[in-house]
C-alpha cells in the first residue's frame, strides 16, 4: 500500500511540474498566480525582518520592561524592529507591499536597498515609490516582461502612436497631444532607428503632415519620402524647411488670434490647420560647424528656429521629435536650451554614462541609473518618461524598415501639402539651378 501511495505521489508531482512548465511557457500570468506568487509572497514575509536589519531599514529599540520584571541595567542589548509591512498583494507581473516608515526615515533609504530586496526575494526588480507621506510602496516584478513582450494594444487617437510595451505590461504610447515634443537618444544599434520607423508607421495613416530633417543625406528618413510633406537632407535645406515652418506657425497664430482662441484645437474643424510632426534624425548634424562663417551661421539659424518651434509650437499643432546619439553641451548652448523644451524623453542604451545623465538627470536620478544599465543584448529597450512625470522601462515593437516603408507608400496619397514648405523647397531648387 505504501509503495502505491509513493508512486501515486510521484506521478502527481510529475504531472504538476509538467502543467507548471506549460503554464510558464504559454500562460505566464496564470503560472505566476498559481505557482510563483505563493512562493515569492512567503519568501518576502519570512525574509523581511532579516533584510530590513541588514540594510539599515530597522530601528534599534530597548526591550520592554515591566515593574515586576528585572530592572533595566547598563549594557542591556537593544532589539532591532523592522518597519511594519502589509501582506504582499499579487499583481499581474509580480507583487506589491506597503511599508510604514519609522519616524525620521525617508524613502531614500529604501531606494538604496532596492537591489538587496531584489536578490533576497529572487525577483527581476523592485521599484520604490512613495504614494503618501510616511508610506513606501515596494513593487516587485517577478521576471523581465520586456524579454518576451506581447503585442500591446491601444485605442487609435490623433497624434498618438503605439510604440511598444512597458515593463508594467501596459501599452507604450507616444501621445503628442499630451506631451508635444520628444527627445530620443541612443547609441548605434540601440533601437533608436527602429523606434522612429515605428513612429512613422503609426502616424502615416493619420491626417497629419510629417516633415523630415535628416542631414545624413536622407539615409534614414529618405526611405519614407512618399509620406513626407518635406524632407531636408542637408543643413542648408534644414534652415529653409524650419524657417518655412516658423512662417506657417505665425499664420496659425494669426488664425487663433482672429478667432479669439488660445490654440488650434479650439478652432472649428473647417478652420483647423493640419497638425505637423517634425522628425529630426541625428540632431548633432545641425549644430556641428565646419568652422566657416557660412557653417556657423547655418548652425545658429537651425538652433534658433528649432527653439522657436519648441517654445511656441505645442498650442499651434506643430510637434518636434528630435533624435540623436548625444545631446551634450559640447554641441553648443542651443542644444541645452532645446533639450529643456523637449519634455518627453526616451533613452536607449548609450555609449557613456554622461549621455543618460543629460537626457534624464533633470527628471529623475533613478531613471539615469536604469538607463545606464541597458546592455547591447537589449535592443529596443529604453527608459521613457510619461505624461505624469514618472518613468518606465519599455521596449518598442519590432517594425522592420520594409514594413514601415510599405506603410508609408500605402498612405502616400494622403500626404498633406503645406504651402509654406512647398514654396521654400521650390526656392531652393531655383537657387541650385
Amino acid at each position: 500500500m505504501g509503495a502505491i501511495l509513493l508512486a501515486l505521489g510521484l506521478a502527481v508531482l510529475a504531472w504538476a511540474l509538467v502543467i507548471g512548465d506549460l503554464m510558464h511557457q504559454h500562460r505566464p500570468a496564470l503560472h505566476w498566480y498559481v505557482v510563483g506568487y505563493p512562493v515569492t509572497a512567503c519568501r518576502v514575509v519570512f525574509t523581511w525582518r532579516r533584510v530590513a536589519v541588514l540594510n539599515d531599514l530597522a530601528v534599534s529599540r530597548l526591550p520592554a520592561r515591566t515593574l515586576i520584571g528585572h530592572l533595566l541595567v547598563k549594557g542591556d542589548p537593544v532589539r532591532p524592529v523592522a518597519p511594519r509591512m502589509s501582506f504582499p498583494s499579487a499583481t499581474r507581473l509580480g507583487l506589491a507591499v506597503t511599508v510604514r516608515l519609522h519616524a525620521g526615515q525617508t524613502p531614500a533609504t529604501y531606494l538604496k536597498a532596492a537591489d538587496a530586496l531584489t536578490h533576497a526575494w529572487k525577483v527581476h526588480a523592485v521599484r520604490v515609490t512613495s504614494p503618501e507621506r510616511g508610506l513606501v510602496l515596494l513593487t516587485a516584478t517577478a521576471s523581465d516582461p520586456l524579454q518576451r513582450p506581447g503585442l500591446a494594444t491601444a485605442p487609435p487617437e490623433l497624434l498618438s502612436a503605439l510604440i511598444g510595451v512597458m515593463e508594467t505590461g501596459g501599452a507604450w504610447v507616444l501621445n503628442l497631444r499630451l506631451v508635444p515634443h520628444w527627445l530620443i537618444v541612443g547609441a548605434t544599434r540601440s533601437g533608436k532607428s527602429t523606434l522612429l520607423a515605428r513612429l512613422i508607421a503609426e502616424l502615416a495613416p493619420q491626417p497629419v503632415a510629417l516633415v523630415g530633417v535628416d542631414c545624413k543625406g536622407g539615409m534614414e528618413l529618405g526611405l519614407f519620402t512618399g509620406r513626407l510633406s518635406a524632407l531636408a537632407t542637408s543643413r542648408r535645406e534644414a534652415v529653409a524647411v524650419l524657417a518655412a515652418l516658423v512662417i506657417d506657425m505665425q499664420d496659425r497664430m494669426s488664425a487663433c488670434r482672429s478667432a479669439g482662441v488660445r490654440s488650434v484645437w479650439e478652432l472649428p474643424d473647417k478652420l483647423r490647420p493640419v497638425p505637423v510632426v517634425v522628425i529630426v534624425d541625428e540632431i548633432a548634424e545641425l549644430y556641428l560647424s565646419d568652422g566657416t562663417r557660412e557653417g556657423k551661421a547655418e548652425a545658429e539659424q537651425c538652433s534658433t528656429l528649432l527653439l522657436r518651434l519648441a517654445q511656441l509650437g505645442a498650442a499651434l499643432g506643430i510637434h518636434l521629435v528630435v533624435a540623436g546619439q548625444r545631446v551634450g553641451s559640447d554641441l553648443g548652448p542651443g542644444v541645452t536650451a532645446l533639450r529643456a523644451q523637449l519634455a518627453g524623453r526616451i533613452c536607449h542604451r548609450v555609449n557613456d554614462p554622461g549621455t543618460a545623465e543629460m537626457v534624464l538627470g533633470d527628471l529623475n536620478k533613478d531613471a539615469v541609473t536604469v538607463a545606464q544599465a541597458i546592455t547591447a543584448q537589449e535592443p529596443g529597450t529604453a527608459v521613457c518618461t510619461g505624461p505624469d512625470g514618472g518613468w518606465n522601462r519599455a521596449r518598442s515593437h519590432l517594425t522592420t524598415t520594409a514594413e514601415a516603408v510599405a506603410t508609408a507608400r500605402k498612405h502616400a496619397a494622403t500626404t498633406p501639402e503645406l504651402p509654406a514648405l512647398t514654396r521654400a523647397m521650390t526656392a531652393l531648387e531655383g537657387d541650385d539651378e
